[in-house]
């Protein structure tokens, strides 16, 4: 089996996500505002409601506003990303497809500092190396032994690795 082909692709703020963001803020603000009319009286929870709904309006356009943008490399064996915080480029230690929809991917990446990114990738992006993209996305790989490091200058075969297995279980 071959490997997917090199690839970059530019990722950044996502106007689907935009749109689902402001229909769900929109469904929020809609039923608080049929409660409120609907109510006999304004009082202490209608004014909580309220207060909630307009500071989930404000987080979702404030994590919209701020998404992380920059672009996505794939090099036949290592995923990185490169933004304005990390110009040299950040190791993916593992990439995921959270959603996938033809035309638009959710990608969920973990790196070695624990920290996760979530982002959009969108045809309209690039289209002439979306399928690229794809391909890249889900291609498998040879998984890399979490004990060593994926820099280890010499080849390690597969039967050199101690193997992990589970202690027997007793029987109830």
């Amino acid at each position: 089996m071959h490997n997917a082909p090199p690839v970059a692709y530019p990722l950044g703020r996502s106007h689907f996500q935009g749109v689902a963001l402001a229909g769900l803020w929109l469904t929020g603000l809609l039923v608080t505002a049929g409660w409120w009319l609907a109510a006999p009286g304004f009082d202490w929870r209608l004014g909580i409601s309220m207060a909630a709904v307009a500071a989930a309006g404000l987080a979702a356009w404030l994590g919209w506003r701020n998404a992380p943008v920059g672009q996505l490399h794939w090099d036949g064996q290592v995923w990185r990303w490169e933004s304005q915080g990390y110009p040299s480029g950040m190791p993916v230690l593992a990439l995921s497809v959270a959603l996938d929809l033809q035309r638009t991917l959710l990608l969920r990446l973990d790196n070695h500092d624990n920290a996760t990114l979530w982002l959009w990738a969108h045809r309209a992006g690039l289209p002439e190396r979306w399928l690229d993209l794809r391909r890249a996305v889900y291609s498998r790989r040879k998984a890399w032994p979490v004990a060593l490091p994926p820099d280890l200058p010499t080849p390690v075969a597969a039967a050199d690795l101690p193997v992990e297995t589970d202690p027997p279980r007793p029987y109830p």
